[in-house]
C-alpha cells in the first residue's frame, strides 16, 4: 500500500503523542526494500512535536533531549530499528484472534496487524512516546534510530564507529533497545556468526587408490563441529552456545575422488566468546580431526558490518531494575494478566543491542516473537495487541523519568557504565 493510498490516523497537530495511532499509520508503511518514507514519518513526526532530528550515518535518525545538568546525570540512548523483512503484509486492526491471545480474552482485545507491526514499529512508537514526553531534569536523552537491522546493519555500526572511518555518534551510558519482548527486560542475547569450514584434497580417479578425498574428511570435520562444545561452561544468562553445520558442498564428478569441500556452519555464541575467538578455535579443532592429507582452513563469511557479538548486563543493574519495575506497573495499570511483562530474561534473538556492549544495555518492547500458536515476527500472522503498545509507552516514559529525573544528591556523577 503506498504512502499516497494511507488512512491516515495520526495524532492531532496540537495533541499529545498517540503511539497507537502513530503504530497504525507506520505499520501501513511499506519498509522491507527501502526506509526512506518510513524514514520521512519519523521525521516528520518528530518536527510536529517541535523536536527536531538529523539523519546521519548511514540513514540513522538521531534526536536528543539534553537537561539542565547534562553531566549530572547518565547518558540514556532509546534505539529501535525502522525496516521490516520481506514482503510487507497488509495493516489490519481489529479484535484480538484466539491464537493472538494466551490469555483467553480473544475478541476483547484489540490487535494490530501486518509487517512490522511487532517488529519492530510497535517497540518505536513505544519509545517515541517516551522521548517525546520526556523532559530530563538531568543527564542526557539520545533518541536512535537505525535503517538496515535486519540485514547488514550497516547504520548501527556507522553510528557506532565500528564500521572503517566513522567515529562512535552515540557514546551511551545506558541503552534501551526497542524489540518485541513481551513486556519482559531482556538482559542478553547470544551472538551469530557465520562461517565456513574449507577442506581442499587431490583429484583422482574413482577407480584408483590415490588422491586425497576431501568430502570423506568432511567426516572428521563434522564430528568436531559435533563436539565443538562439550567442553564449554554455560553462560549464566544464556547457556551454552551452538555450533551447526548448515550447509555442506563437495565433489564434482560422481567417478573422481573429489578435491574440494565446503561446510557451513552457523555459530551461537555466548560471552566472552569472539568472532576472531570462534574462528581461529574451530580451525584448530577442525585441523586436528581432519587427515594431513587434506589441508583445511576455517574463514568468517565476509561482511561489511561485524557480527552480532554476544551480549550481556548484569540483572542487578540498576537500568534492568528501572525497566522491569516500569513494565510491571504499566501492564497491571493497562489491565494485562499478571504474568504478563516485567521478567528479567534473555533475548531469544540476535540484535543490534550487541554493537552497545558492554554498556549495561536492556531490549524491551510490546510483543513476541512468536507464541503459542507458532512465529510472530518475521511472519505473515505479526501482530501486537493495542493494549501492550500502551504498556509499554508509559513503561519507556516511567523509566526515562526514573533514570533522568531529579535525584536527592546534587551533583550525582553519570551512572557507571
Amino acid at each position: 500500500m503506498s504512502g499516497g493510498n494511507r488512512e491516515r490516523a495520526e495524532s492531532p497537530p496540537n495533541g499529545p503523542f498517540d503511539p497507537v495511532a502513530f503504530l497504525e499509520d507506520a505499520v501501513q508503511i511499506p519498509s522491507h526494500e527501502s526506509v526512506e518514507e518510513m524514514r520521512a514519518f519519523v521525521v516528520e513526526t518528530l518536527d510536529r512535536f517541535g523536536v527536531e532530528s538529523e539523519v546521519v550515518a548511514g540513514g540513522c535518525v538521531i534526536a536528543e533531549k539534553a537537561s539542565p545538568r547534562p553531566d549530572a546525570g547518565p547518558h540514556l540512548v532509546a534505539n529501535t530499528h525502522l525496516d521490516t523483512v520481506t514482503p510487507h503484509v497488509p495493516f489490519e486492526r481489529g479484535a484480538a484472534r484466539e491464537d493472538e491471545t494466551a490469555s483467553g480474552t480473544a475478541g476483547t482485545e484489540t490487535a494490530i496487524r501486518g509487517r512490522g507491526a511487532c517488529d519492530a514499529k510497535g517497540p518505536l512508537a513505544a519509545l517515541l512516546a517516551g522521548f517525546l514526553a520526556a523532559e530530563p531534569e538531568r543527564g542526557r536523552l539520545t533518541l536512535a534510530l537505525t535503517p538496515d537491522e535486519e540485514v547488514l546493519s550497516l547504520g548501527a555500526a556507522a553510528l557506532t564507529g565500528l564500521s572503517p572511518g566513522t567515529e562512535d555518534r552515540l557514546d551511551g551510558d545506558l541503552y534501551l533497545v526497542g524489540e518485541p519482548t513481551g513486556l519482559d527486560a531482556c538482559t542478553a542475547a547470544k551472538g551469530r556468526f557465520q562461517g565456513t569450514v574449507e577442506l581442499s584434497g587431490v583429484a583422482a580417479h574413482a577407480a584408483e587408490f590415490a588422491g586425497a578425498n576431501a568430502v570423506a574428511a568432511a567426516e572428521g570435520a563434522l564430528a568436531a563441529i559435533r563436539t565443538f562444545d562439550e567442553e564449554a561452561d554455560p553462560h549464566p544468562q544464556l547457556g551454552p552456545p551452538k555450533l551447526t553445520p548448515t550447509v555442506i558442498e563437495g565433489g564434482e564428478a560422481t567417478n573422481q575422488v573429489p578435491a574440494d569441500c565446503a561446510i557451513t556452519v552457523d555459530r551461537r555464541s555466548v560471552p566472552p566468546e569472539s568472532a576472531e575467538e570462534f574462528r581461529s578455535s574451530l580451525a584448530a579443532t577442525v585441523r586436528e580431526a581432519v587427515p594431513e592429507s587434506v589441508d583445511t582452513e576455517v574463514a568468517l563469511t565476509d561482511r561489511e558490518s561485524p557480527f552480532f557479538e554476544a551480549f550481556a548486563t548484569d540483572p542487578d543493574h540498576e537500568l534492568v531494575a528501572t525497566v522491569a519495575e516500569a513494565a510491571r506497573a504499566a501492564a497491571k495499570s493497562s489491565g494485562l494478566p499478571a504474568e504478563r511483562g516485567g521478567a528479567v530474561r534473555p533475548f531469544g534473538a540476535a540484535t543490534e543491542a550487541s554493537y552497545f556492549a558492554p554498556a549495561p544495555t536492556v531490549v524491551f518492547g510490546p510483543g513476541d516473537l512468536a507464541d503459542e500458536a507458532g512465529a510472530v515476527a518475521h511472519a505473515e500472522r505479526e501482530y501486537v495487541r493495542v493494549r501492550e503498545v500502551e504498556a509499554a509507552a508509559a513503561a519507556v516514559g516511567k523509566t526515562i523519568a526514573a533514570l533522568l529525573g531529579d535525584v536527592e544528591t546534587e551533583g550525582q556523577t553519570r551512572t557507571e557504565a
